[in-house]
């Protein structure tokens, strides 16, 4: 089945309103089986949107609208519904008097133009609005089904879910199911051709998607049931793990700081952080993490050289001789963090965001990360594009993978 999303309100439009039920539907609609190759947004027009359903249903078979039901004369999204259809309106009478007793309940003055929300195509299937006054309703008509549910999204999520995903899974007899590796220290084009063969296939699709720092790589398998799609997607995953295991950190909903406290967890291991360059921020992505406080001791921002010294005894001759964005200064960082707080692993973070400050020497994106575990130390030289906040941001990631390899391989490999 194939499938479009319509978005109707000129708030929409304007910018005034986040449109978040676009991406709740596609990934419904994607569950389903239902292929949407389209996405739009209409403002509060009825002619606008009847061009729209003519362009809609030459292309598609399913169009699921959000927006414009409510009271007001700028509400036409199922009167412009009826319309293209050469339907009648028709006045529910069960319907009007739940929206006279839902006023009348709730102390709101209840007005004509309410009753507005009782009119519904004739023929067409009711949807329950369990948390609102607009009832959806979809029509059904020469293999074509409009959709139309209300646009807040605490009233729509519960109608997607309760009534039209069990309506449309009994129509489409497919679904697909996705799962989602995630890859760190790999570049997406340079994953692009080391995986073209496996791109080829129709049945999975493979896509991968660039993030701050990794990349995140989809697999979606459609089949008639989720037992056949995966049992498609798993030896493409077994293959993906056999070219790329020391790059994928996890799966789904797994973050990199999820997954590197849960190793240092497991391993009975204790961190600490000394931040000058990401100023806190590694040690905020760590602290999101519930359980977090079994293995993280402390976490310290040493962003002056005075600091550097006083707290994490950083020697007054290495900031001479190398600075404080250096290898020398990020190991002694580590170092010092590790031991103030006893902990058996330290991390460290130092460089320089912009957009000032660079030099010939130590240009802006300059970053070294430390870390000290089992009386060793290293250091690792990166040199990050883009603004102060994506140098910070590309800091805290890599300095995570740092970590997580560091731990797996039970120490720093000299």
């Amino acid at each position: 089945m194939k499938g479009e999303i319509l978005s109707v309100g000129t708030e929409l439009l304007l910018g005034d309103i986040l449109n978040t039920n676009a991406q709740t539907l596609a990934r419904k609609l994607a569950a389903l089986g239902v292929d949407v190759y389209y996405q739009t947004v209409v403002g509060d027009n009825a002619e606008r949107l009847h061009d729209f359903y003519g362009t809609a249903f030459e292309r598609s078979d399913l169009v699921v609208v959000t927006g414009g039901l409510g009271p007001t004369e700028d509400d036409l999204t199922k009167e412009t519904g009826a319309k293209f259809f050469n339907k009648e309106m028709i006045l529910h009478e069960d319907i009007a008097r739940e929206l006279e007793e839902y006023f009348k309940n709730s102390g709101i003055t209840y007005t004509q133009n309410n009753l507005k929300q009782a009119y519904f195509p004739e023929g067409s299937v009711i949807l329950p609005n369990d948390n609102g006054t607009a009832p959806g309703c979809l029509i059904e008509e020469n293999g074509k089904i409009l959709v139309m549910m209300p646009g807040p999204p605490n009233e729509m999520i519960p109608m997607l879910e309760n009534h039209v995903a069990p309506y449309l899974k009994k129509k489409n007899g497919s679904v697909l199911v996705s799962r989602t590796l995630r890859l760190c220290g790999i570049g997406e084009s340079y994953l692009e051709t080391q995986i073209k063969d496996l791109m080829e296939g129709s049945n999975p699709t493979l896509a991968p998607y660039a993030k701050t720092g990794e990349v995140h790589l989809r697999l979606t398998a459609k089949a008639e049931n989720r037992e056949d799609a995966e049992a498609l997607l798993t030896p493409v995953v077994e293959d993906l793990y056999g070219r790329f295991s020391s790059k994928i950190y996890g799966e789904g909903e797994d973050t990199l700081e999820k997954v590197v406290t849960q190793l240092l967890i497991s391993k009975k291991l204790t961190l600490a952080v000394a931040e000058s360059l990401t100023g806190g921020e590694l040690t905020s992505r760590l602290v999101d993490v519930p359980g977090i406080s079994k293995a993280l001791l402390e976490g310290i921002v040493a962003y002056s050289n005075q600091a550097k010294l006083d707290r994490l005894g950083v020697s007054q001759e290495t900031l001479e001789a190398y600075g404080a964005v250096s290898a020398q200064t990020a190991t002694e960082m580590a170092r010092g963090a590790a031991a103030g707080a006893g902990a058996d692993i330290g991390i460290s973070t130092t460089g320089i965001a912009g957009p000032g400050g660079g030099t010939d020497k130590k240009p802006v994106g300059l970053t070294y990360i430390g870390v000290y575990m089992n009386g060793k130390t290293l250091a690792r030289e990166f040199h990050f594009k883009g603004n102060r906040l994506k140098i910070r941001e590309r800091a805290v990631v890599t300095a995570l993978n740092l970590l997580r390899n560091i731990i797996k391989r039970e120490g720093i490999v000299s």
